[in-house]
């Protein structure tokens, strides 16, 4: 019996089907249930990352696996129902993007038997849903979207070089934001920064609070945070009107010339690299066994905008003439 036959047949079970013989299971697709925390430029693309990860392991959409996403619209209230709703379909494999959804489907699926997959999780350790980096947990494990966060202080001093204090806002209810200020408090120091921390724990609340950087802080590093990152043209604007240049961590707003820079993990890689445990997992490999897969130094990549940087007063640094990193 092959190794997607037995696949098949685990789906048709835990869908409740009954199943005639291996014919009929290998006839059927797995099913793999996509717990997203809402729509998003870089959860979208980890998404699309994991699901060509699983069709160059051999897995075709329609054929060999189907897939059942949702989302709540960053709404975590509504993350219980949506996590019952997919584990009611029977999925082989549950796949969560971000540290909320994550947690609350590791209460939710504990004993269920259906693995869990877990991406743009900055530190899930620290959010409880592995032991340590070097294992998985009982029935879960997956990839980061940790930055090289010595490599981003690294970035902020040449892109803007008489800069002496980050500022870093951050939500404190949300254990990424928490864990990746930590991590930046530890790397400033060699940088030669001084880490100034603002909590931004509702969107409402952004223009005050970042506004109370200005005359603290010369450079702001914005983190892949869920309540941060949707509503990151606020964010630039508020920081703008305080004459405070925005580091961001997702590109997108600089392709958009919503912010002047960002050094960013490549979230397509996110997805693949979650994408890679779940072929394991489905081959049979115990997820206890596989320790969360963090971004390689070269999945980051900076990134400049002309028209940002202009508007914040920039001008871009000749080291960076030749980055090929440079946008209109």
């Amino acid at each position: 019996m092959t190794v997607k036959s037995r696949l098949s047949l685990r789906g048709i079970v835990a869908a409740g089907a009954v199943v005639l013989g291996l014919g009929a299971a290998s006839a059927e697709p797995i099913r793999i249930g996509i717990a997203n925390f809402g729509e998003h430029p870089q959860l979208n693309t980890a998404i699309q990352g994991f699901k060509d990860a699983l069709a160059a392991g051999g897995y075709e959409e329609g054929k060999d696996v189907v897939y059942s996403e949702s989302h709540t619209n960053f709404d975590a209230s509504l993350v219980p129902q949506m996590i019952a709703k997919l584990q009611a379909e029977g999925p082989a494999l549950m796949y969560t993007v971000t540290t909320p959804v994550s947690q609350i489907a590791k209460k939710a699926l504990a004993g269920s038997g259906i693995p869990i997959v877990f991406s743009a999780v900055t530190d899930p350790v620290a959010a409880k849903l592995v032991p340590s980096w070097e294992a998985g947990d009982e029935g879960m494990t997956g990839a980061t979207d940790l930055q090289d966060v010595a490599a981003v202080m690294e970035f902020a001093k040449k892109l803007v070089p008489d800069a002496k204090r980050i500022g870093q806002p951050y939500n404190p209810g949300e254990a990424n934001d928490v864990a990746l200020l930590e991590k930046v408090q530890e790397a400033a120091p060699t940088a030669g920064f001084e880490v100034v921390p603002v909590g931004v724990d509702n969107v409402n609340d952004i223009q005050q609070r970042i506004a109370s950087l200005a005359g603290k802080a010369d450079v702001i590093y914005t983190p892949a945070s869920n309540l941060l990152q949707p509503a990151i043209a606020a964010v630039s604007a508020a920081a703008r009107q305080a004459g405070i240049p925005i580091i961001n961590s997702d590109d997108g707003a600089v392709s958009d010339g919503v912010v002047p820079a960002s050094f960013a993990v490549n979230y397509q890689q996110v997805g693949l690299n979650a994408g890679k445990i779940a072929l394991q997992i489905l081959d049979g490999t115990d997820p206890k066994s596989i320790p969360p897969v963090n971004p390689a130094y070269e999945d980051h990549a900076p990134r400049i905008s002309k028209k940002a940087m202009a508007a914040f007063g920039l001008d871009i640094p000749e080291e960076f003439a030749d980055c090929d990193c440079i946008v209109d």
